[in-house]
């Protein structure tokens, strides 16, 4: 048996679901580990049921017994006698780790956040992503009204999606930091732009008020003309229905993404064949995160510099 320990937002869930489903299409036995990181009143939700996703769930003894992390007091002299044997694999980093595939029994730890895991199944996993359609979800009246006016005005331009990350990322500000700057937004822009100058570009954030005075400030009215770009900013989700933002950068045309397993899937989810998708030069501070990106992104600095 494999057990994934399931960790994160709706982001890192999809990675980690994609990771079970490659494993399945192997032939392999794959439960979840949904406790050990959802069992804190602060724990982010778990989202995957929104697109109709069911999975096994492994029980505590199943864990445990993968773990060898058992209370009883013979499985406790036997760690002190013969050692843990533990199967648990923690990724070595960010990139890929074909370690991951191969060992049975195994207890998986880590975000998986690359394609070249399931790059072989990768339609099968757009479409276990399928978003349904919103008005059988019995949203209030308001925030359906607002979805509806979204999705009517992303078909009918050239809609570029923007993601900001911006609120828990600002705590751990020396792994997420100087990635995603200011320099960085306005070369994706002016290069969306050039290549698409009927271009409107919708805002995602969770930090609305942030978005609202950085586009005033550079955007909106600039050198006294407010025409320098036509931005709308999606505003009405929260933790819960947050993935409506992901559904609606989803149909946009094209894609610029932050450093966020959220925009990266939004962008995936587009199986346009001729989408443009910028992301940033570097993912996170501590390593390269070389495998997370995918040959048709193109790529910026944070100095606003191409690779």
């Amino acid at each position: 048996m494999i057990i994934i320990r399931m960790t994160g937002g709706l982001g890192n869930q999809m990675f980690q679901y994609a990771l079970y489903m490659k494993l399945k299409s192997q032939g392999k036995e794959v439960k979840f580990d949904d406790i050990n990181e959802y069992r804190h009143n602060l724990a982010r939700p778990i989202m995957l049921p929104i697109f109709g996703l069911e999975y096994p769930r492994a029980t505590w003894e199943e864990i445990i017994a993968l773990i060898d992390l058992s209370p009883r007091i013979s499985q406790r002299i036997k760690r002190k006698l013969f050692g843990k044997k533990s199967v648990e694999i923690r990724e070595r980093d960010i990139n890929f780790d074909p370690r991951l595939l191969e060992n049975d029994p195994a207890y998986l730890t880590g975000y998986f956040q690359s394609e070249k895991y399931f790059v072989d199944i990768k339609e099968d996993v757009r479409k276990a992503f399928a978003f349904p359609n919103y008005i059988d979800m019995q949203f209030p009246t308001d925030l359906e009204q607002k979805i509806n006016e979204y999705q009517n005005m992303i078909k009918h331009t050239e809609a570029i999606s923007i993601h900001i990350r911006r609120g828990d990322y600002l705590l751990v500000d020396e792994l997420y930091g100087g990635i995603c700057t200011d320099a960085y937004y306005e070369a994706a822009i002016t290069y969306m732009q050039t290549r698409h100058p009927d271009a409107v570009f919708y805002v995602f954030s969770n930090d609305i008020a942030w978005v609202k005075k950085w586009l005033e400030n550079r955007y909106i009215e600039k050198d006294g003309q407010k025409n320098a770009g036509n931005f709308i900013i999606i505003t009405g989700t929260n933790e819960y229905t947050g993935f409506v933002d992901m559904m609606l950068m989803s149909q946009c045309k094209h894609h610029i993404i932050a450093n966020s397993s959220f925009s990266w899937w939004a962008a995936y989810l587009n199986s346009s064949p001729v989408k443009t998708v910028i992301a940033p030069e570097k993912w996170l501070n501590d390593n390269d995160s070389r495998d997370i990106f995918t040959e048709d992104m193109v790529r910026i600095s944070a100095e606003g510099a191409f690779l």
